[in-house]
């Protein structure tokens, strides 16, 4: 089914490169570079994501629990969605790498979700999963737009492909399960956290699939992305905000680890970018202290969170106070995961549950298991 849709003005789509790089290379590249940049700025503030048609699309582009169904078209390098259907579900490899990354990568994603954490597709009832590779010429960015992922093939001196990296894959899919669960508003904290969720489980999806343990993963969003001569190791860094790049061309890697080094800012939608190295840090903290597989408890855990606690205007605060009480839930009061969970929050300067863990435990609060497939 081949499907051309515009874009409403009522949301912003959810885009993988932070606005301030983007800027940086307007300002400081070469003629060409610096038209590439505007480019992106200029196609980025006015994309939008029909979220309003989102319902009926998800219901008529549904398949039954547990089976996949992928579908990849080619913009041709032009900007009309979806573009030229080049494999569905089951086909051949193509000879473009970016339609196999874009394929194997949104079905590692799924295979995530429904293995972990008993997910059918983004939206929890079987939607396809839609990709679009080649959007634009040389387009320096991937978004997922409401409705689908879509990919620009990069310059090739800034950005490489944005397929190349299945955390990215990971990362922008997980845009959708935010939007059908906590739906969180793109903006200020509610934004950073967007980012945040995206982050954690784009990293957990790459560390899935190479059945990493916490400590020997890398923890970097887009290791790869960057063309050989850029100083930088990725777009961000969760073990440590901050670090992930800094270059003449692009800047310096401005995220914070902790709120007393939150930026208030109008730029980026309220730093939704910037800020997110705050529970991006939190998180990481909470993996390490648990060890193993960080995809079994630390991310159910965040998962539950977003699936069940999380509203479109939370903040940081309400994160760290779910998380902790969801910790409880899961693995008891007073638990090691719980526990873990407090002092995760607190490397970043945020305090949950000091005296509410004593408090429970003294009154003899049991362990209460829930089951994280569970809908609500």
């Amino acid at each position: 089914m081949s499907r051309s849709h515009s874009h409403s003005t009522d949301f912003p789509v959810c885009c993988i490169i932070p606005p301030v790089i983007l800027r940086n290379l307007a300002e400081k590249g070469d003629d060409t570079q610096r038209d590439l940049a505007f480019h992106v700025l200029q196609v980025s503030a006015h994309l939008r994501g029909k979220r309003e048609a989102i319902g009926s699309f998800a219901f008529a582009a549904a398949v039954s629990t547990g089976q996949k169904r992928r579908t990849i078209y080619d913009a041709q390098n032009r900007r009309v969605l979806p573009g030229k259907l080049v494999r569905g579900e089951g086909g051949p490899r193509s000879k473009d790498a970016m339609v196999n990354e874009a394929y194997d990568g949104s079905g590692k994603t799924y295979d995530f979700y429904q293995k972990v954490f008993g997910r059918n597709s983004i939206d929890d009832h079987g939607m396809r999963l839609d990709s679009t590779v080649h959007y634009g010429r040389r387009y320096m960015n991937a978004f997922w737009d409401g409705q689908q992922m879509v990919y620009g093939d990069g310059d090739g001196q800034i950005f490489e492909r944005f397929t190349k990296c299945l955390d990215v894959i990971g990362h922008e899919l997980t845009h959708g399960v935010t939007q059908y669960e906590a739906d969180l508003v793109y903006e200020d904290q509610p934004g950073a956290l967007n980012e945040h969720f995206s982050d954690v489980f784009g990293s957990l999806v790459k560390q899935y699939a190479r059945k990493q343990k916490a400590d020997k993963a890398d923890w970097l969003i887009g290791k790869g992305l960057f063309a050989k001569g850029i100083k930088g190791v990725a777009l961000r860094s969760m073990k440590a905000p901050g670090t992930a790049f800094n270059d003449p061309l692009i800047g310096k890697d401005d995220q914070p680890a902790h709120m007393k080094d939150f930026v208030k800012t109008s730029d980026d939608n309220g730093g939704v970018h910037i800020n997110s190295g705050i529970p991006n840090k939190a998180f990481y903290e909470l993996a390490i202290r648990l060890g193993g597989f960080a995809w079994e408890r630390a991310g159910r855990i965040w998962y539950v969170t977003l699936r069940d606690r999380l509203r479109t205007d939370s903040e940081f605060q309400d994160c760290a106070t779910a998380t902790f009480d969801v910790a409880r839930e899961l693995y008891g009061a007073d638990s090691v995961e719980q526990r873990a969970v407090r002092d995760a929050w607190d490397v970043v300067g945020i305090k949950v549950g000091q005296t509410s863990a004593r408090k429970a435990k003294a009154a003899g609060v049991g362990r209460l298991v829930v089951n994280a497939t569970r809908r609500r």
